[in-house]
């Protein structure tokens, strides 16, 4: 296992520490679609909340142990007892991922996704996580979603918006970049850098009027940058001749 995935598991082990999670309905993701749902086995006819509990403790007891395959048996049987027991979705999907088994991994961590009803640490991980993995896996039309939703959830990680935009730019997808971008600036408005990273993609990709407007919004962040100023001046001198 790579440290960057090392990393990203030790995000993802903070799930198995949260609270508890309230179940709701929700319309099947793009992942869950592509995956055809769990594709878990019911043990009975009924949900059986109680049972369920009963075999997600026995999950963690074998998870702590070392005995992964055991962990994933008892999982699925709670999740088959109960099949919007979140928290036994989320150990699953933690240890799918712990075994690097990604496929397996990211059908679970999107329907803990829809199934997690408040802001909480296990979602904005999940959220994280997921979209990484799409990403890796070149499924850069479902990773946007997720992606946005990442930023969205945790404002305040400006770094992850430059990593996503240069995954899409960097493999042909600019205008996910762009999406990217815009969705760091909804989430950090104060963030003048983002506005000129965003203005930076729209003029190459032709879009000059929008890209000025971004040069403009960011000198208008950070009036004291001659930096900003000048990128307004230069498009500005461009366009003119045009």
């Amino acid at each position: 296992m790579t440290a960057h995935q090392i990393a990203c598991f030790a995000a993802l082990g903070i799930l198995l520490l949260s609270p508890p999670s309230n179940a709701q309905d929700g319309g099947a993701s793009a992942v869950l679609d592509r995956y055809n749902g769990l594709s878990l086995p019911r043990q009975g006819p009924t949900i059986d909340a109680s049972l369920a509990q009963r075999l997600f403790r026995r999950g963690n007891t074998f998870s702590s142990l070392g005995r992964h395959e055991e962990a994933i048996a008892e999982y699925r049987k709670a999740i088959s007892a109960d099949p919007s027991f979140s928290d036994a979705i989320r150990n699953l999907a933690n240890t799918y991922y712990f075994l690097e088994n990604y496929e397996k991994a990211k059908p679970l961590l999107a329907r803990f996704i829809e199934l997690e009803t408040q802001t909480t640490a296990s979602l904005i991980a999940a959220v994280q996580t997921l979209g990484e993995l799409e990403r890796n896996s070149r499924n850069y039309e479902s990773a946007i979603e997720y992606d946005e939703r990442a930023i969205e959830l945790n404002p305040d990680d400006d770094s992850q918006v430059h990593i996503m935009a240069n995954t899409y730019n960097n493999n042909g997808y600019p205008e996910l970049a762009i999406r990217v971008y815009q969705a760091g600036i909804r989430a950090m408005p104060g963030n003048a850098f983002f506005d000129r990273s965003l203005g930076r993609m729209l003029e190459r990709s032709g879009r000059l009027e929008e890209a000025l407007a971004a040069y403009r919004s960011a000198s208008a962040k950070d009036g004291d940058s001659d930096f900003y100023a000048d990128l307004v001046d230069s498009l500005e001198r461009r366009l003119t001749r045009q």
